[in-house]
C-alpha cells in the first residue's frame, strides 16, 4: 500500500525510494552471516518465557522468513495490519521485521496497552492478526490478547510466544527450528516492476491528541530517513556494538534502536525496561559502541558509567518530552559522545550531538542536516515555527498523509498535515534568526515515559468511578518526566474497576500503594 497526499500524489521516498527495511536485513545476512546480529536481555527468564538468545546474522534472516511464512500460510495477505505486542526480546525484532518479509504491515502496540485502548486501535484499523509474548512481567497477554481478538471482529488469528499458550493461538516458538520454510509470495519487484518499494507503508504507529488515538502510517523510507539521521548524527561506524534500553513500540523506537542496526549490520543488544544491575551487567561485558538510553536516565547514569571505568564511545539520549533537554547537565564522560534525539510523538524527531561545552545544541530555525554543520551532510528535516509560536517540522521523515486512506473525510482523530507539507507538532517555542527553543509540550498533555496522556481524558477515565470524586493529575518527575498522582475514597475499588474497564495500569497505579509499573 503506498499512501497518496490530499492532491492524490504518491509518498515516494524521499532519501532513497528503492530501500526497505527487509532489504537492510537481508544485505547484512549475506555480508556477515556468521557475525552476530542479536543478543537477548541475560535477565530475560525474569520478565518472560524462554532463556535468552544469541543469534548471528543468518540465524536471524532464517527465523524472519519462518516467521513471514507461517504468516502468510494461516491466510493472511498482502498489506494486511498485524498488531504486535511483546517484551523486549529477540523475537520482538525478528517478528516486526518478518510482517515486513511476508508483505505485511506491522502496527506495534505499547506494553501497557489494555482493552480500551487497545481495541479502539484495532478497530480502527481493521488489523486481521495479532502477535503477542505470552507473559510480560506478571500480565498474562496470551489472555489479553483473546480478549482483544473476542472484541475485535476483524482479528482472525492470534500468535504468540511462550509457555502454556491456550488453545486456538497460534504459537511461534518453533520458527527457531524450521528447517523447511513456508513459502513466501514472489518478491515485489518479481511479481512487478516497482520503482519504489521504499514508498510502501511499513509500520502503522499510534499518537495522542486532545481528540483521541491517532494512527499513524510510515513507509520503509520514512522510517531509514528517521533512523539515518540518528546514526549520522551520533557518529556510530559499520559493525558497531549497540545496546538499546527503548521499546519497539513507536516510531521513536525503532528508528532509534532498530534502522541504526540494520543500516551498519552491526550488534543489536536488547533491554528490558528497566533493571539497573542488569543493564550495567551489559555494559560491562559488551564493549558497546553505541547506548540508547532515555535523556533523564542518561543524566543520571553519566557519573556511575564514569566511575565504574566502562567505555562507552556513543551514549544516544532519547528526549519524548524535548522541553526538558534545555535543563539537562552538561556531559562531561570523557572520551565519550552524548547525542541528544528530541522526540514530537509519533510526528518526527531531531538529533544533535553536544558540542565541547557538555551542553545542548540549540535547534536550527530551516534546515536540519545529519551530521550538523557538516559539508555534505543529509536534509533529516526541517523545522518552523507556525503562527501560533508551536514547532511544525517537515522532510522525508515526517509522513505527508492520513491513514487509514479518507480518514480526514471520516470525523475520527487523525494524522493532520498542512498544505505545505508540515506537521504542527503543538509543541511551544521561542526562537530568533537561526535558532529554536522547545518551551513547552502541546496545552493538556504529559508524558510519562514513554507514554503520552492528555489530562482530560485521565480525568475522564476515572469519572463516574468511586461515586464521582476519584480525581487524577501529574507530577514533574526527574526520570519520567510526570508521574501521575490520584486521590479517591475507594482506591482499591478503583483500581479493580479500572483494570475491569482496561485501563492503562500508569493510570491505576496513580492511587494509592501499588506495584511499581516500567514506563520505559
Amino acid at each position: 500500500m503506498i499512501l497518496t497526499d490530499a492532491r492524490g500524489r504518491p509518498q515516494a521516498g524521499r532519501l532513497g525510494d528503492r530501500a526497505t527495511l527487509d532489504e537492510l536485513l537481508r544485505r547484512a545476512a549475506r555480508q556477515r552471516p556468521d557475525a552476530l546480529a542479536l543478543i537477548d536481555p541475560p535477565n530475560r527468564e525474569s520478565f518472560t518465557d524462554r532463556r535468552p538468545r544469541r543469534l548471528t546474522y543468518a540465524e536471524a534472516d532464517h527465523a524472519v522468513s519462518a516467521i513471514a511464512g507461517r504468516l502468510r500460510r494461516i491466510g493472511l495477505h498482502t498489506d494486511a495490519i498485524v498488531a504486535v505486542q511483546m517484551a523486549n526480546t529477540v523475537e520482538n525484532v525478528l517478528t516486526l521485521l518478518g510482517v515486513l518479509r511476508a508483505g505485511l504491515i506491522a502496527m506495534p502496540l505499547p506494553l501497557l496497552w489494555r482493552r480500551r485502548d487497545a481495541v479502539t486501535a484495532l478497530r480502527r484499523v481493521g488489523a486481521t492478526a495479532l502477535i503477542v509474548s505470552g507473559r510480560i512481567g506478571a500480565s498474562d497477554h496470551f489472555a489479553l490478547a483473546q480478549q482483544f481478538a473476542a472484541e475485535t471482529f476483524p482479528i482472525r488469528y492470534v500468535c504468540g510466544y511462550g509457555s502454556e499458550a491456550p488453545d486456538g493461538l497460534v504459537p511461534l516458538d518453533d520458527i527457531f527450528d524450521v528447517r523447511k520454510l513456508d513459502p513466501l509470495p514472489a518478491r515485489q519487484e518479481e511479481r512487478a516492476p516497482d520503482a519504489a518499494p521504499g514508498a510502501h507503508i511499513a509500520l502503522v504507529t499510534w499518537d495522542v491528541a486532545p481528540e483521541g488515538l491517532v494512527p499513524v502510517a510510515r513507509s520503509h523510507a520514512e522510517m531509514i530517513a528517521g533512523g539515518l539521521a540518528v546514526m549520522l548524527e551520533s557518529k556510530l561506524q559499520q559493525e558497531d556494538v549497540l545496546l538499546s534500553t527503548l521499546t519497539l513500540s513507536s516510531f521513536a523506537g525503532i528508528a532509534i534502536t532498530l534502522v541504526p542496526w540494520l543500516l551498519l549490520g552491526g550488534t543489536l543488544a536488547l533491554h528490558h525496561p528497566f533493571d539497573a544491575g542488569a543493564l550495567f551487567a551489559q555494559l560491562s561485558t559488551l564493549e558497546c559502541d553505541g547506548v540508547f538510553l532515555p535523556g533523564p536516565l542518561a543524566d543520571h547514569l553519566s557519573e556511575q558509567i564514569q566511575a565504574a571505568g566502562i567505555a562507552c564511545p556513543s551514549m544516544i539520549a532519547t528526549w519524548r518530552a524535548p522541553e526538558r533537554l534545555n535543563r539537562a547537565v552538561s556531559w562531561r564522560v570523557a572520551e565519550s559522545r552524548m547525542t541528544d534525539v528530541m522526540v514530537f510523538g509519533e510526528i518526527g524527531l531531531l538529533a544533535a550531538c553536544r558540542g565541547p561545552s557538555g551542553r545542548p545544541e540549540a535547534l536550527p530555525y530551516g534546515m536540519v542536516t545529519a551530521p550538523r554543520g557538516q559539508k555534505g551532510g543529509i536534509v533529516a528535516a526541517e523545522a518552523k515555527l507556525t503562527s501560533a509560536g508551536t514547532l511544525a517540522l517537515g522532510g522525508p521523515m515526517v509522513p505527508r498523509a492520513a491513514f487509514p486512506p479518507g480518514a480526514e473525510r471520516s470525523g475520527l482523530p487523525h494524522f493532520k498535515v498542512g498544505a505545505n507539507g508540515f506537521v504542527d507538532t503543538g509543541y511551544g517555542c521561542r526562537s530568533d534568526s537561526s535558532s529554536i527553543v522547545v518551551t513547552g509540550p502541546p496545552p493538556g498533555m504529559v508524558s510519562v515515559g514513554a507514554y503520552r496522556f492528555m489530562l482530560d481524558d485521565m480525568q475522564q477515565r476515572v469519572n463516574g468511578f468511586d461515586d464521582g470524586g476519584a480525581m487524577v493529575a501529574a507530577l514533574p518527575d526527574v526520570f519520567a518526566g510526570h508521574r501521575l498522582v490520584g486521590s479517591a475514597k475507594n482506591v482499591q475499588g478503583l483500581q479493580r474497576t479500572l483494570a475491569e474497564q482496561g485501563i492503562n495500569p500508569l493510570i491505576s497505579s496513580a492511587f494509592g500503594e501499588s506495584r511499581r509499573v516500567s514506563v520505559s
